[in-house]
């Protein structure tokens, strides 16, 4: 592997949202570690949610295997996972559950298996949506991806973002860069 391919994306479709402004910084991390990112909008991948009668009748819908497609062209994955309400977020949920189905030819889990991860959150809350992230890490390990240990919880994002989408706190923007980074390592010590 010369350079490994990591997918970027926040599991929120709001605009101007926290998360997507942290994976950005995780990129640049990735990027700097060797890595050709390619970022995302899951807005732009806009799905049903998950309902296994309307597989079963119609297929994946074209925006479930355009990611798909995209999923598995990578090697590893840099999510920003909003909490809301403690947990996962329901757009996050349901695009890990439409990637997840077994399609004609592909083994089980093909968009996951042996994929490396890196995951962090921003939240205006106290804990910054650590909590969401006990259950992204859950599911992702669930369905094989190795998500590196180090991740990162902003609190107050609210307040946390400058104006041009950096992190006010420089140690923080620094570990968010390293998040990305140690993907992007990680990645191409597994391909030597």
């Amino acid at each position: 592997m010369t350079n490994p391919k990591i997918l970027a994306f926040a599991g929120s479709t709001r605009t101007d949202s926290f998360n997507k402004k942290l994976v950005k910084i995780a990129a640049t991390g990735a990027m700097e570690g060797g890595a050709d990112v390619t970022m995302i909008d899951l807005r732009d991948f806009a799905m049903p949610l998950y309902d296994g009668d309307l597989e079963q009748q119609q297929g994946l819908p074209s925006n479930a295997r355009k990611l798909k497609d995209l999923m598995l062209s990578h090697h590893g994955f840099l999510i920003s996972a909003p909490e809301y309400n403690s947990s996962i977020s329901g757009v996050l949920k349901n695009t890990i559950d439409w990637a997840s189905r077994q399609s004609d030819g592909e083994a089980p889990l093909a968009c996951f298996n042996g994929k490396v991860a890196g995951i962090m959150s921003a939240s205006p809350g106290g804990l910054g949506g650590l909590r969401g992230l006990v259950h992204v890490r859950a599911i992702l390990e669930n369905i094989n991806v190795l998500v590196i240990p180090d991740q990162l919880a902003i609190s107050k994002a609210h307040e946390a973002f400058n104006a041009d989408g950096t992190l006010k706190d420089k140690k923080q923007e620094d570990q968010v860069k390293n998040i990305g980074s140690n993907v992007a390592k990680l990645l191409l010590k597994l391909s030597s």
